[in-house]
């Protein structure tokens, strides 16, 4: 009884292992994804992208939320735009910034509900 215990086992984890090799990640992917966790994961940055969640805002808009100096802001914001988390369009003289796109929005929100779930109370 043991040893068909022992063969379903191994079989299982034969399964589990396979399946976790379909669907393993690229080398490049990997490096990419760990990139991006790298950039959001600061809390200035992660600071702004929250103050764009909903609304599209100058640099002097931001750095006046966040309590920053203008260039602090900008050298972020330059950061998140060639992380591709940020989009800039230009209106005159003055810069806005906005999310780039819904994904990031989505991301930023289920890492808010996540947070919330843990803490049983809402921020957002």
């Amino acid at each position: 009884m043991s040893d068909l215990c022992i063969d379903t086992h191994a079989k299982r984890h034969e399964e589990a292992v396979q399946k976790a090799q379909n669907h393993a990640l690229s080398a490049d992917t990997l490096r990419r994804l760990t990139c991006f966790f790298k950039v959001i994961g600061d809390g200035t940055r992660m600071r702004i992208l929250a103050s764009l969640t909903d609304t599209e805002l100058c640099v002097c808009a931001v750095a006046q939320l966040l309590g920053m100096e203008l260039s602090a802001v900008s050298h972020q914001l330059r950061v998140l735009k060639q992380s591709d988390l940020v989009r800039a369009r230009r209106e005159g003289k003055t810069v806005y910034y906005s999310l780039a796109d819904d994904h990031v929005r989505e991301i930023i929100r289920m890492g808010i509900d996540h947070i919330n779930e843990e803490r049983g109370n809402e921020d957002a």
